[in-house]
């Protein structure tokens, strides 16, 4: 790989300088649109631009259902010039990655990069919402900024395991990073090309997959992007597949629970720690409190009985193991040994599209089995998965009979490439970049203690002082991984553009949560969002209303 490593260094130089070599239009795409769009097309060493087409202004559109409650909603965008291409790989065996840049008409001299998710191996388009964005405001495309995403460097064809593409080094290596730095650096170009100037500032929104991207970029890349929004991250990568499968192995025969069950501990979840802010609007608001104060055992089954109204023993222990923590024998990157387990509350959230609560990411709706099947948990589909194509290099694997230990350079390697984890973010903050992240404590995609414990480990490498000085933690009680289950809609972008370009760093903020019926998107229920380690405590008033609550530790 080192060979591939420094013609991919070499790729970077030259890139901008190949392209460049057309040198700015003569006329600038707000001047004449289809003439600049239409110029736009050709190759230039390893970029090839495939195609290029002027886009008429669009109406906002909603589906009747989506995999996310914002993946429902087409917004409205404007006149842009829609351009396809892909960037050649070192490796002929591996795949080229494919990118999207959407270019507006009337642009506002600002771009914004889009985030993956899951395994990627999709094209992003940078069309859609980001990251817990509001229904009802104007796109960031119709906003006036570029936009653009990309595939990460393969496509998952349908049929096809996600991590199928980890067996080629190169290709897992742009999934890893790569892939968003060339992407990047593309997209400069083409704007220089179509207005005749470079962006003057530049945003990253990721969540999930797209969450650890941007953190990436704010380490790797810390000259890159003023400003960057990391929604439920999936850092310490390493930890969380292995986390998940070993959560998946509980639950093999006995140790499964059903959604009655599921529910069941809802409930019991919701009684021990509802009220603890001072309000019944079932939802938990602390549940870093709940977690130390509810005890799955007082659901045991008495002795020799079971039901949907009771836990078995291997069941219970199916529980404790989620909530435990996961440990390695040995150091993963930046000296991390383990995984921290997950929290409580938002067991039974319902499920928007394929995702929500227990049963989408941890139990399925069947127990699991191997190979992976649709209905099991998305954590034992991407972590069995994992195991068998990233870390072993398996297919045909018996994931029951893994053992890390075995495994221990590839793990070594793997972590040095994914795990978004090292605290030292003094070059982004040097260059005045600003960093938001947001974890929905009701998450079972992946712990959001990590994410906490990661910037914890900012506030103490940097000091606390200095981290406030360029990042921002903020927790969501109550909210799925996807955004459901209470209220979780805030503008970040007009918050990152507000600290990054007139200094007005955030405080608490709100978030809202709308129903997804156009044209109003009306608010239902409305909470602050508060900066970590505090959470709201109910003050008196509706429960459906921010004002009623304050943010406190």
């Amino acid at each position: 790989m080192k060979r591939n490593r420094a013609k991919l260094c070499a790729w970077l130089v030259g890139t901008a300088a190949a392209m460049g070599a057309h040198g700015a239009s003569a006329l600038t795409l707000a001047e004449d649109a289809e003439t600049v769009c239409k110029g736009l097309v050709g190759a230039t060493d390893a970029v090839k631009i495939d195609a290029t087409t002027f886009q008429s202004p669009s109406p906002l559109a909603v589906a009747e259902r989506g995999p996310t409650p914002s993946g429902r909603i087409t917004p409205a965008n404007p006149g842009f010039c829609k351009v396809l291409g892909h960037i050649d790989p070192v490796d002929p065996k591996a795949p080229p990655i494919k990118f999207q840049v959407n270019l507006p008409i009337e642009w506002n001299g600002r771009s914004v990069q889009y985030g993956g998710g899951g395994f990627n191996g999709v094209l992003i388009t940078g069309l859609a919402l980001p990251p817990a964005y509001p229904f009802d405001k104007p796109s960031p495309l119709a906003r006036g900024f570029v936009t653009y995403g990309t595939d990460s460097g393969h496509e998952t064809k349908p049929g096809e395991l996600p991590q199928l593409f980890a067996l080629n080094d190169e290709a897992f290596e742009n999934f890893a990073h790569r892939s968003y730095k060339k992407v990047r650096d593309v997209a400069v170009t083409l704007m220089e090309r179509a207005y005749g100037k470079k962006p003057q500032k530049m945003y990253f929104m990721g969540s999930s997959e797209g969450g650890r991207e941007g953190l990436t970029m704010a380490q790797r890349y810390p000259d890159d992007f003023d400003g960057i929004f990391s929604r439920v991250p999936v850092i310490n990568w390493v930890g969380l597949q292995h986390a998940g499968t070993r959560s998946g192995l509980a639950t093999m025969g006995e140790g499964w629970l059903n959604p009655a069950q599921v529910k069941l501990v809802g409930d019991a979840v919701r009684a021990a720690c509802d009220k603890a802010d001072g309000s019944d609007d079932a939802l938990v608001q602390d549940p870093v409190g709940c977690k130390a104060a509810f005890k799955v055992e007082t659901l045991r089954c008495a002795d020799g009985k079971s039901g949907d109204q009771c836990l078995t023993d291997p069941q219970i222990k199916a529980v404790n193991t989620l909530h435990g923590t996961y440990k390695f024998p040995f150091a993963l990157a930046n000296g991390l040994d383990d995984y921290p387990g997950w929290g409580v509350s938002g067991e039974d959230t319902p499920a928007a599209g394929p995702t929500g609560g227990w049963t989408a990411w941890w139990l399925g709706t069947a127990p699991p089995a191997q190979p992976p099947a649709p209905n099991n948990g998305i954590a034992w589909i991407y972590g069995a998965g994992g195991i068998q194509y990233v870390f072993a290099r398996d297919p045909k694997l018996d994931v029951t009979t893994y053992n890390v230990e075995d495994h221990k350079a590839r793990l070594l390697e793997v972590s040095g490439l994914m795990d978004s984890t090292d605290p030292d973010l003094s070059r982004f903050r040097a260059r005045g970049g600003r960093l938001i992240m947001l974890e929905h404590m009701a998450d079972y995609a992946q712990s959001p203690y990590a994410g906490i414990r990661y910037f914890e480990s900012v506030e103490r490498k940097m000091g606390k002082a200095e981290t406030a000085e360029f990042a921002r933690l903020y927790t969501a009680p109550g909210v799925d991984h996807v955004g459901s289950g209470a209220p979780a809609n805030v503008d970040m972008l007009s918050v990152l553009t507000d600290w990054v370009e007139k200094g007005k760093a955030p405080d608490d903020l709100e978030v809202t949560e709308q129903k997804v019926e156009a044209p109003s998107f009306a608010v239902t229920r409305a909470m602050p969002l508060c900066r970590w380690p505090s959470w709201p405590h109910y003050k008196s008033g509706p429960v459906t209303e921010a004002a009623s609550f304050t943010c406190a530790p």
